[in-house]
């Protein structure tokens, strides 16, 4: 197998909740609509087959445009994809939507989105400053116009969906803007996604006033934030690793900080004997022992340079039943002990 096909294979791992939940509640709303999954898929791989004909870049019964387009018309109403947006939960994004909650404010979310947006999303997001406040645009450049109309109401919808669940109000002078005309479904637009929403615009984006990035996230939780933050960066580097198998292991130790897994644990959530774990990473040039020592290293340094937990309680997090122990470790890792290099600016980009 080609790297490629691997990012793409761990990719689709990480998205087929959403996915899954996206249909599940497409599935639940054409049933009110008299519609079956079975009409859905049949329908929508004809449609497919027909455009094919006519476009060889199409792939049969692998377009979820189409299946999303075709489930609107089944149902004769136009607002589905808004209100489909709506029931998705933010814990359908799994550990994103977990470091989502436990962001400080609008602005450290909107960055944990730009960063690991391709990881979670598609399609994904880009930002602009602007004079006043930010720009955040939908980035979508595939399907027909009528599809692009589709995917950006479900898309603005869900945004909309996760704002209210991290402030659990509107934001005071948010403004949407479409890149199509103003459809004759328009006025259910404001209510559902709570804010001013404008058509006919050179890009489908979302503007945020200067004073509203600073809003506290509800849900903050510093220390969480640095667990969740880290499986977000493991999963955004594992997208290029090699090393599959230790790519695994780091994640499910970050996963499972506070408590860490045992390699016997790891091994049976690997469906590895323990015996094939070692070989397999011995292979990557790595261990069990220096991987777990890796991750104690990495989430130490990310609680001494963002959090005002103290010593202890950081060795404590890290599973070290003796402070003393884990300055001792600390200093193995890094030649400077964890007080040193908290108050060391210099230090934490080591």
């Amino acid at each position: 197998m080609t790297i490629n096909s691997d990012m793409h294979q761990e990719r689709a791992m990480r998205t087929s909740q959403i996915q899954r939940d996206v249909f599940t509640h497409l599935i639940a709303e054409l049933k009110k609509a008299g519609v079956t999954a079975e009409q859905l898929l049949h329908q929508s791989q004809f449609r497919e087959q027909t455009a094919s004909n006519s476009d060889q870049t199409l792939t049969p019964g692998n377009n979820p445009l189409m299946t999303l387009e075709t489930a609107v018309t089944l149902a004769g109403d136009p607002t589905l994809a808004l209100r489909l947006g709506q029931q998705i939960g933010i814990e359908s994004y799994g550990t994103f939507g977990f470091a989502l909650l436990s962001c400080a404010t609008l602005r450290e979310s909107i960055e944990l989105l730009l960063r690991y947006g391709r990881v979670f999303f598609n399609p994904g997001w880009l930002s602009q400053d602007h004079d006043k406040g930010l720009l955040l645009r939908l980035d979508l450049n595939r399907g027909t116009p009528a599809q692009q109309q589709i995917v950006a109401e479900l898309c603005f919808s869900q945004l909309a969906s996760i704002g209210n669940s991290l402030f659990r109000r509107h934001l005071e002078g948010a403004q949407i803007s479409f890149s199509y005309a103003k459809p004759a479904h328009a006025s259910s637009y404001k209510m559902i996604l709570g804010a001013e929403v404008t058509f006919d615009s050179e890009h489908s984006e979302l503007f945020l006033p200067m004073h509203v990035l600073e809003t506290a996230v509800k849900t903050a939780n510093i220390s969480d934030h640095v667990v969740f933050h880290q499986q977000c960066e493991e999963m955004l580097l594992g997208l290029g690793r090699v090393g599959k198998t230790s790519a695994d292991v780091r994640q499910l130790l970050i996963q499972s900080a506070g408590d860490f897994l045992t390699i016997e644990q790891i091994a049976e959530r690997l469906h590895f004997s323990q015996r094939t774990l070692r070989r397999r990473l011995k292979a990557e040039s790595t261990n069990f022992r220096s991987t777990l020592d890796e991750i104690r290293d990495l989430l130490a340094k990310e609680y001494l340079a963002k959090t005002e937990l103290t010593v202890a309680e950081i060795a404590h997090l890290l599973e070290y039943s003796e402070t003393v122990n884990f300055r001792r470790a600390f200093v193995r890792w890094n030649g400077i002990t964890p007080n040193n290099y908290r108050q060391h600016p210099h230090a934490k980009n080591g």
